[in-house]
């Protein structure tokens, strides 16, 4: 009997690690391995708990970026036929505090990666996670972004970013590997961090309406405008990305079709709610000192090579969001309002 393929997913606790791996689960027969940190948060997988413990095609592998050693031995281990490099430190508002850390995980991870896989004697698929953030702040007359639009990163994880887009690429064209990079622009649904605006705000309404804290919802920058997409979207297109004539050095723009601002996005999350007296305010603390206020994508490359295209719209995403952080406030936990 052959073997399965195989996939190496870094970042297997996040909320795009997770769906990838539901994904793949549910659309193909690969096996799974899934990399984290010792102390990872396993609430984002605890339905896989199951599979992982019988050994069903998820199994999973501990190390860290900062450690070269570990992701030898996590390549040597799942010797994968495909990787999806999803780990960072990925919240821009936190890049500001650990610049030095949000560089060091980011970029260096990544080459610490690429390395492993380079000296490994294995030719997988290699899809490197960079971001939307590289290209900053954009004139609103160059909109939609293109791929060739010149960097301008306006946060310590956007400047990682940009060193993670072009690691990915280097190693593709001096090593021969086949990396691909993609510039994934706003995307969420349920397991989304409350560190970002959507994802706060539904936890922040959802705390309201069980009457967990006072009807005072807090907010950033609510005129930067974003192109909104689903995760599970996303990691459809991620699973295209390795499996349609993987191109190696190719680098795509990957996103949504509702265009709004953060504000207006909020007014829907508002409307969705059950409290009609929740009061909107400015929090000081939560303004980034530069924003990459118009993150709208061309995305005509990515489609044109694989066919995909969002199927998910902008109303069931947030709804789904906001429904997935009710059941976690009914569940009794304590949260920090963040």
């Amino acid at each position: 009997m052959p073997r399965r393929p195989r996939a190496l997913v870094t970042g297997f606790t996040g909320m795009v690690g997770s769906h990838l791996a539901d994904h793949l689960l549910a659309h193909t027969d690969w096996d799974l391995f899934g990399l984290l940190r010792w102390n990872d948060d396993l609430q984002n997988v605890d339905h896989l708990l199951p599979r992982i413990n019988d050994r069903d095609r998820v199994a999973l592998l501990y190390g860290d970026l900062d450690d070269q050693p570990s992701l030898h031995k996590a390549v040597a281990a799942s010797a994968p036929d495909y990787v999806f490099h999803l780990a960072a430190q990925s919240y821009p508002q936190t890049s500001f505090d650990a610049p030095l850390e949000t560089l060091r995980t980011n970029i260096l991870g990544t080459a610490g990666l690429l390395e492993a896989i380079r000296h490994s004697g294995l030719s997988p698929v290699v899809h490197v996670c960079a971001s939307s953030e590289v290209f900053g702040r954009v004139p609103k007359h160059l909109l939609p972004i293109d791929e060739d639009r010149p960097f301008h990163p306006a946060s310590p994880y956007a400047i990682s970013k940009v060193g993670t887009d072009l690691v990915g690429r280097f190693y593709a064209e001096a090593y021969g590997l086949c990396v691909m990079t993609t510039r994934m622009f706003t995307h969420t649904g349920p397991r989304r961090g409350d560190v970002f605006a959507e994802s706060s705000f539904a936890k922040q309404i959802a705390l309201i309406e069980e009457g967990r804290v006072a009807p005072v919802l807090r907010t950033g920058n609510l005129d930067s405008l974003r192109t909104w997409a689903d995760v599970r979207d996303a990691v459809r297109a991620y699973h295209l990305l390795v499996t349609v004539n993987p191109v190696p050095g190719a680098y795509y723009n990957i996103g949504g079709a509702h265009t709004c601002t953060v504000g207006a996005m909020l007014q829907h999350l508002l409307s969705l709610s059950s409290r009609d007296d929740i009061e909107v305010v400015t929090d000081p603390a939560r303004l980034r000192p530069i924003d990459a206020d118009l993150q709208v994508p061309d995305t005509r490359k990515f489609t044109a090579h694989t066919g995909w295209t969002p199927q998910i719209p902008f109303e069931r995403t947030m709804q789904d969001l906001l429904d997935w952080w009710r059941d976690r406030v009914r569940s009794g936990r304590n949260f920090l309002v963040r």
